[in-house]
């Protein structure tokens, strides 16, 4: 997986230097990190990324560490490792957003899929991230009048219904509609109903 790198949390330079190894040996980034100080600055999010994340370390637990991401809206999936676990603890992990809570020692391979699936669940949500960031872009390019065109036509209103609702004549409630269609790169009109519904526009009804 091109440009993916994995980021190895643990305060044991031995252990952490084999994760390292590891992972290059599967053809993966890996970057060491002896405590979780420059870990939040340190995650890029332009690319798929997972961390592994010792539970127990020196300063700070690993449970304290997901929540302080989680609390900056850092989304990162998090892989635990731990040389004991209960069952509250992995709980706890699993429902902060945890791809996999796993003890020491642990199967190589298993690790491996583990980070794999972890790095492509990632590249999902940073390809759903780009494509709700670039129609935010394009929602932002419609004028005030546009919008309010675009919700008439997605709640099912025809040019004549809209201008109706809208106060204008039928053919300019069509070249605002045209526009919209342009602007926002619709295809058609379920096209542009599928795009409202991702941004949280809300439709016009005919009254």
């Amino acid at each position: 997986m091109p440009e993916a790198t994995v980021h190895i949390v643990d305060d044991d330079p031995v252990l952490r230097e084999a994760l390292v190894s590891l992972c290059l040996s599967d053809g993966l980034a890996a970057v060491g990190h002896g405590d979780p100080g420059g870990l939040a600055q340190s995650l890029r999010r332009r690319s798929p990324e997972c961390v592994l994340l010792d539970v127990r370390l020196a300063e700070q637990s690993g449970l304290a560490v997901q929540d302080s991401l989680r609390a900056d809206g850092n989304t990162v999936p998090i892989i635990f490792l731990t040389g004991y676990g209960t069952i509250p603890m992995s709980v706890r992990a699993m429902r902060g957003g945890a791809v996999e809570f796993l003890t020491k020692p642990f199967i190589a391979e298993v690790l491996l899929a583990a980070i794999r699936k972890a790095l492509a669940a990632d590249a999902v949500a940073l390809a759903d991230r780009r494509a709700r960031d670039d129609l935010s872009a394009k929602l932002s390019t419609l004028t005030p009048r546009e919008r309010d065109v675009m919700r008439c036509a997605i709640g099912g209103l025809m040019n004549k219904q809209i201008a109706a609702e809208l106060g204008i004549t039928e053919i300019t409630a069509k070249v605002h509609k045209r526009r919209v269609m342009e602007k926002m790169q619709a295809r058609s009109l379920a096209d542009l109903v599928r795009m409202a519904d991702q941004l949280g526009v809300a439709a016009t009804r005919q009254r």
